[in-house]
């Protein structure tokens, strides 16, 4: 393998958050050198549906020979980075209070029409954690339920409904995230459960979104001492292959959280959780954070790693035939010299998507 081969396969495992409405220069650099795997749009990235629609048409051509991703979290209720004139969608526990595959696969639908019209081909959805502790502060009204049966099936209609549109999905936050105490966002939950309560709550979500073949898997920031006492399960390799990818027979993406958040910043330097990541097993490691030397140096990182071992280059070569098998089902079959599609003009807050939402808010 070539050095330049290296940088660009490493490259693709590297999902990259910047600032502004348009690709910053020292992003376009980044990906000269790296073939990044994708970009990650927030609010601040998000001023008006035209402009999406065209950051998305240059985000997905930053890497002429394989199509970067463009992801998104857009659930719904406090986590939704498109606001109006998008749909804006109650939070997922309405669906879990009206009960209706129907209207969660509907929801579903629309949400992929909206965000696939402006560019975007994953949505970092549905959250499948089951809601066993009420006063968790990261998840809370975001969860679909409190009962994993009810999880599993409503998630796995909102996982159909999604990649029937085109939209790649993502379960997150595994291997469960229901009953933290503690925001991940801004320390490490400990969560001290038993091998055998994750197996009969936890992973039933997992396990369903396996069954409808979901595009991504995203892993959460916890410290569970019954899987491993030292390391975030983002970063515990027990965690990542041997319960996920081997464990539940997982074969498409796996995708650790933001590696910016402070359950695994506060104990690891960006280079540092970056490697851990991908040597745990994940294909994807998100740097949210628009911190270019710090996403350079994590890049640099992986090479470094390769080329002393400490990370397999088959490994690496498996996560990067993943994306591209999976970008052929998502991002192919299109004219990518084409200017974006106004699409979006007819299905951005249109008047059926504004009746499911309000639909949903009966049970808000």
């Amino acid at each position: 393998m070539s050095p330049t081969g290296l940088r660009r396969a490493v490259g693709q495992l590297v999902f990259l958050g910047f600032d502004g409405y348009s690709i910053p220069p020292e992003m376009r650099s980044l990906a000269r050198d790296f073939d990044i795997g994708g970009v990650v749009l927030f609010k601040r990235n998000v001023e008006s549906p035209e402009q999406v629609a065209e950051l998305a048409f240059e985000a997905e051509r930053l890497v002429p020979s394989m199509p970067a991703w463009v992801a998104v979290d857009q659930e719904g209720g406090r986590v939704a980075r498109m606001r109006r004139p998008f749909t804006e969608w109650p939070p997922m526990a309405a669906l879990g209070r009206s009960g209706s595959e129907d209207l969660a696969a509907r929801y579903a639908r629309a949400i992929a029409r909206e965000i696939r019209s402006v560019g975007v081909t994953l949505d970092f959805a549905p959250v499948l954690d089951v809601l066993t502790n009420p006063a968790n502060p990261a998840i809370g009204d975001r969860a679909l339920a409190a009962e994993a049966g009810e999880v599993a099936r409503l998630g796995a209609a909102i996982i159909r409904g999604l990649q029937a549109e085109g939209v790649a999905a993502c379960g997150k936050h595994f291997p469960g995230h229901g009953e933290a105490g503690v925001d991940s966002h801004h320390d490490l939950p400990v969560v001290d459960l038993p091998p055998d309560r994750f197996e009969a709550v936890e992973f039933v979500p997992f396990r369903a979104a396996i069954a409808e073949s979901v595009a991504a898997i995203m892993v959460a920031h916890l410290l569970v001492p019954a899987f491993d006492e030292h390391r975030p399960t983002s970063l515990s390799r027990h965690v990542v292959t041997t319960l996920l990818r081997e464990g539940l027979a997982f074969d498409n993406l796996i995708l650790t959280d933001d590696l910016s958040m402070k359950g695994c910043a506060s104990r690891f330097t960006t280079p540092e959780s970056t490697v851990h990541a991908i040597a745990a097993g994940h294909d994807g490691a998100l740097l949210c954070e628009p911190a270019y030397d710090a996403q350079a140096a994590a890049l640099e990182g992986l090479v470094h790693a390769v080329e002393d071992e400490t990370l397999s280059y088959k490994q690496v070569e498996a996560s990067v035939a993943r994306h591209a098998r999976l970008k052929v089902s998502y991002l192919g079959g299109r004219d990518r010299a084409a200017r974006p599609s106004t699409l979006w003009r007819e299905v951005v807050g249109c008047a059926a998507h504004q009746i499911i939402a309000a639909e949903m808010g009966r049970y808000a």
